[in-house]
């Protein structure tokens, strides 16, 4: 800590520290990883009203941030399970949409979607039940609230009606996309896209069949992706292997199991903060969550952790993942198998190697089945798609996702006066006295809020500010 000096004096203990960001009088404080003092912030957790996408039927669905257009494209089928995409402009708690539009007029499943910001255009993939599921790709362009599409094309001509997901390989300029070929082969493969027309590269096997659970997923910090599926030859279990990348040459690590057990339902996302990659697995009735560290073309996880939700049965309309980064959490969501079929979500944070959960929040207390999820960076908000009628009526919350900068160890004290940023504060530490309150009551003990107040009951994290001696004066602890 940069600490110009420190008083041991009975009553006035203290130390200085150069102010980040203004400091009011009376404020509680936290001491941030480069020395400097900040006063505790933080944002309650919050959703906005519902707001309609549609009313017509609505079974399958994916949704992307298109950085460049600082809007949300909402992939998903409509009317006759024909492929549909409207754009979405998220504004504060709610959002509101451009007119939907058909890129195919044919029944598909198995949707996945990745934004290339390299181009600043979408692709989406699927299969096409009207023509054999053979395995179909188009590019979506945003402009405005409008959405245009180039060309479907075919990349395999061959039944993909099994788990699909796609990632966007940043050092390449280049989207993965993994996929089931056949019934007994699952493969990776690149996708360049180029103007509104979209190619593939070779196909590469993974030499196992995954059924219907994969997922890809791109770690900006190993310039590596991560593969992970439910293998069916080695009874279940979560299994998965590093993806290299050279022009559209794909390349695999040795095989790594996640989990050494019986699972389906496998997801991931990556936590751009901590550089790590959170996979999630549905075991005993409940998903659970394991972080993941890549090195080289390895890859080592840490102790999985139960998010106590029984998250979605069916294969297309799964749980889903998205990084709030405002928030430094990783959002789950899905409807709860065990409550009626209730949307939920949980909220989990990294640190190193382990993961911690939140309890889950209600976020659509009627039956729904299918749904999706992305995470708006402008707005700094994660954007929730439902079916407000079981298979039907595709609805959206934007959810705001409580965080804070206080932490369990990083509380120093409170101010006794106000400092411009940049200035050399002082704060009161543990025995001071800081008489900059109001409204406190003598006797009372008192906890530090996640948004810097001081309340009687203990926050999460649990920190306790001091102890009252009068209606404006506390004893500082910590």
């Amino acid at each position: 800590m940069k600490t110009i000096g420190r008083d041991f004096g009975d009553t006035a203990r203290k130390v200085y520290a150069v102010a980040s960001g203004a400091l009011g009088n009376g404020k509680t404080c936290v001491v941030n990883s480069d020395g400097t003092v900040s006063v505790v912030s933080g944002t309650a957790e919050s959703l906005g009203s519902q707001v309609a996408v549609g009313t017509h039927s609505f079974q399958n669905a994916f949704a992307v941030y298109d950085t460049g257009q600082d809007k949300v494209l909402f992939i998903y089928t409509g009317a006759s399970q024909y492929g549909n995409a409207v754009v979405g402009t998220v504004s504060g708690s709610s959002i509101s949409f451009g007119t939907p539009t058909v890129f195919i007029s044919s029944n598909i499943g198995y949707l996945s979607a990745t934004y290339d910001s390299n181009v600043g255009k979408t692709g989406i993939f699927f299969a096409d039940y009207g023509n054999s599921e053979y395995g179909k790709a188009c590019v979506a362009t945003i402009s405005g609230t409008s959405v245009s599409f180039g060309s479907v094309v075919t990349f395999s001509a061959t039944t993909t009606s099994g788990g699909k997901s796609s990632t966007f390989d940043a050092s390449q300029n280049k989207i993965l996309l993994a996929y089931r070929e056949s019934s007994s082969e699952t493969v990776v493969r690149a996708a360049t896209i180029s103007g509104t027309s979209i190619s593939f590269g070779s196909t590469t096997s993974l030499g196992v069949n995954a059924t219907n659970q994969l997922a890809l997923e791109y770690d900006t910090n190993a310039g590596k992706s991560l593969v992970a599926y439910i293998n069916d030859t080695n009874n279940n279990k979560v299994d998965s292997k590093v993806v290299s990348l050279s022009g559209t040459t794909v390349s695999l690590g040795s095989q790594v199991t996640a989990y050494d057990g019986e699972a389906t339902k496998v997801r991931m996302v990556l936590d751009s903060t901590n550089n790590k990659i959170v996979l999630s697995y549905f075991h005993s009735n409940l998903m659970h969550l394991i972080v993941a560290t890549i090195s080289g073309t390895s890859v080592s996880y840490g102790t999985p952790v139960s998010t106590g939700v029984k998250f979605g049965s069916g294969a297309e309309q799964k749980s889903h993942m998205s990084y709030n980064a405002a928030a430094k959490k990783v959002v789950i969501a899905g409807r709860d198998d065990a409550n009626s079929y209730h949307q939920k979500y949980v909220t989990a944070t990294v640190s190193g190697t382990s993961i911690s959960v939140d309890s889950p929040v209600t976020y659509y207390a009627a039956t729904s089945y299918v749904s999706a999820s992305t995470y708006d960076p402008d707005q700094q908000k994660s954007v929730l798609f439902y079916a407000a009628s079981s298979f039907s009526n595709p609805a959206v919350k934007i959810l705001t996702v409580g965080s804070t900068t206080l932490t369990a160890e990083n509380y120093i004290g409170i101010t006794p006066s106000a400092y411009p940023t940049g200035a050399g504060a002082e704060i009161q530490t543990k025995g001071a006295v800081n008489e900059e309150q109001s409204g406190l009551t003598a006797g009372q003990s008192y906890f530090v809020q996640t948004d810097g107040t001081l309340g009687t009951t203990a926050g999460d994290p649990s920190v306790f500010a001091g102890t009252a001696v009068s209606a404006t004066k506390i004893i500082v602890k910590g």
